[in-house]
């Protein structure tokens, strides 16, 4: 399985709503013993060894720095070299269709106007990878500027101290979606808050 996290390289964009994926990735890494990322496939890699009871299967971390509009330029030569299909890749990326915070794990479908799973189902030749959506909600009412500029800014104070729960969440949801299966981790991923 690949675990791609989605983003844009450098410390400028490091703390921007478009660089949830990688943090997520950098949190999983971190949980599952700090492995070494080296540079391939146009982006950083690394073989996870999860802590805990996640079966044999080889888990690979990547981290796309080609920008975001690009991803699909690292998460297809990562695919092909590991042989992993579209059904083994799972991509996790900011989402604002979804309100801030909630999180959502599907198969396939449109990109919704991302650009980044625009290109990875562009290089795949098909969109049908499983994608962790995570809610950054839409632009404020009193918004200046393009919904590309929303993106690009970190979150807001308010949203800040809320980040380090989602990303803790996030990591959980990745987590049984890898011991239990893509059925039951939407079963429980999806449930809508009561």
């Amino acid at each position: 399985m690949i675990i791609a996290g989605l983003g844009n390289p450098g410390t400028r964009y490091s703390a921007t709503r478009h660089n949830i994926g990688f943090r997520i990735v950098d949190l999983i890494a971190e949980r599952w013993g700090r492995p070494a990322f080296r540079e391939k496939f146009r982006g950083e890699v690394a073989l996870a060894q999860p802590v805990g009871d996640f079966g044999d299967d080889r888990i690979y971390l990547l981290k796309p720095q080609t920008f975001m509009n690009l991803s699909g330029e690292s998460v297809q030569p990562a695919a092909t070299f590991f042989k992993q299909t579209p059904s083994q890749i799972l991509v996790l990326h900011d989402e604002l269709d979804l309100p801030f915070g909630r999180l959502q794990l599907k198969r396939g479908g449109g990109a919704g106007g991302h650009n980044g799973l625009k290109s990875i189902a562009s290089r795949l030749g098909t969109p049908d990878f499983l994608r962790l959506r995570v809610g950054i909600g839409r632009p404020p009412a009193d918004f200046k500027g393009q919904v590309a500029d929303f993106v690009l800014q970190a979150f807001a104070p308010s949203e800040e101290a809320m980040v380090s729960g989602l990303l803790d969440q996030s990591a959980d949801a990745v987590e049984l979606l890898v011991k239990s299966g893509e059925q039951v981790a939407m079963n429980q991923i999806n449930r809508r808050p009561q």
